[in-house]
């Protein structure tokens, strides 16, 4: 083991005293969740009717300043419905990134549309919207009759953008919102990792048509498992809250149902948590930022790559990033630090990789590649308040 890494190593385990291994990013609860649950138990309100989930989806809108929120029992859900209400169809292509999550890609595909894969920036690890204008530039028709983009290739519609604010850095969002406007393509933003950043003072998933975040277990808030869309639009609300609650019909005893729906609304237990987690997540945001703060000042010591983003962006630092050499850095490193009590891991394996994606376009992916070879995310929750 090289002296940087060793003393990374014990630099990490220092910032997280008393935890072995350390994991990446752990929940932590120091408010009211128990309180919250029990008053859930209590009322036998337990399933997605409750008066938690409404709080949650009320607290959502005052934090991002959107209009509206609907809870969903998942982050990939909650993408899945985005896509459906901002009118991806069945046999559409949608664009993304590479560079993502599996749930990213997998939501298009539940919505029966076929990703294609562009570039993300260098300083951003989201979608380049630089990459986005050539593509569409090279690739795109308009069709004079339905004003909507066409692939040249496939003749298939390009009916969404979906941009990731990857590890809660904020991508150009504005200015891949203008280029998706220039082609009259609503822009999805896969936010489910970006909960409390804001790029140009405005939050994450507020900038595109609906924003999707996710409360899954390792992220900067949790409810165990969960999602929540956000939008200014009250029509697509409506219609997303109808879809993840069986696209029953209200009425005081019968079940009708309009449309094909599904169960995907948030239960109020669940609910209950986030609401805790929601009052205490700016002191959480306040912890994690001195973190990545305090890596900073180490890594520039010690001539090791921290990635940090846009100086217009404000990451909640959801999950720090330092940058290797080549591959075979990265791979060291990440036995170095796994095999001595230090949760580390690489980048998600590129989608266009994975056997179930390998078939979509993409534009050949030059960042996107060089940084899946030299990306480690490292230890990043939040220290309890008190280091």
């Amino acid at each position: 083991m090289t002296k940087p890494f060793q003393d990374l190593i014990e630099f990490i385990k220092s910032l997280y005293p008393g935890l072995y291994p350390v994991p990446l990013h752990a929940p932590i609860f120091t408010g009211n969740e128990k309180k919250y649950m029990q008053n859930c138990i209590d009322t036998t309100f337990v399933s997605s009717v409750g008066k938690y989930v409404t709080q949650f989806e009320e607290i959502t809108t005052q934090y991002t300043g959107a209009k509206h929120a609907v809870a969903f029992v998942n982050g990939t859900a909650a993408l899945h419905i985005a896509l459906q209400v901002a009118g991806v169809e069945r046999g559409d292509e949608v664009i993304t990134q590479s560079l993502t999550f599996v749930a990213t890609a997998n939501a298009i595909a539940h919505a029966g549309a076929e990703p294609v894969f562009v570039d993300v920036d260098m300083d951003t690890l989201g979608m380049s919207p630089v990459a986005l204008s050539k593509w569409l530039k090279s690739n795109v028709f308009m069709d004079a009759e339905t004003k909507s983009a066409v692939n040249i290739t496939t003749n298939r519609t390009i009916s969404g953008i979906v941009p990731m604010h990857t590890f809660g850095n904020p991508c150009r969002i504005d200015e891949i919102v203008a280029v998706a406007n220039q082609y009259n393509i609503p822009v999805i933003e896969d936010s489910a990792e970006s909960l409390g950043s804001t790029y140009r003072q405005q939050h994450t998933g507020t900038f595109g048509l609906v924003g999707v975040f996710s409360y899954n277990g390792n992220k900067t808030i949790t409810t165990g498992g969960g999602g929540m869309i956000i939008t200014n639009n009250e029509e697509l609300a409506a219609k997303a809250r109808h879809l993840s609650t069986t696209a029953k019909i209200s009425h005081r005893w019968e079940f009708s149902h309009d449309e094909i729906g599904y169960n995907y609304r948030l239960n109020n237990v669940s609910a209950s948590i986030g609401v805790a987690q929601m009052e205490k997540l700016e002191e959480y945001l306040v912890s994690k930022r001195q973190t990545s703060e305090a890596y900073s000042t180490f890594c520039k010591s010690h001539s090791i790559e921290f990635f940090q983003g846009l100086a217009e962006g404000k990451a909640n630092n959801w999950l720090n990033a330092i940058i290797m050499k080549n591959r075979s850095e990265r791979d060291a490193f990440l036995i170095a630090t796994n095999d001595n009590g230090v949760m580390t891991r690489p980048l998600w394996k590129l989608m266009h990789k994975l056997d179930i994606y390998m078939h979509c376009q993409h534009d050949g992916l030059e960042n996107s590649l060089f940084l899946e070879d030299r990306i480690v995310n490292v230890p990043s929750g939040v220290r309890r308040l008190n280091s």
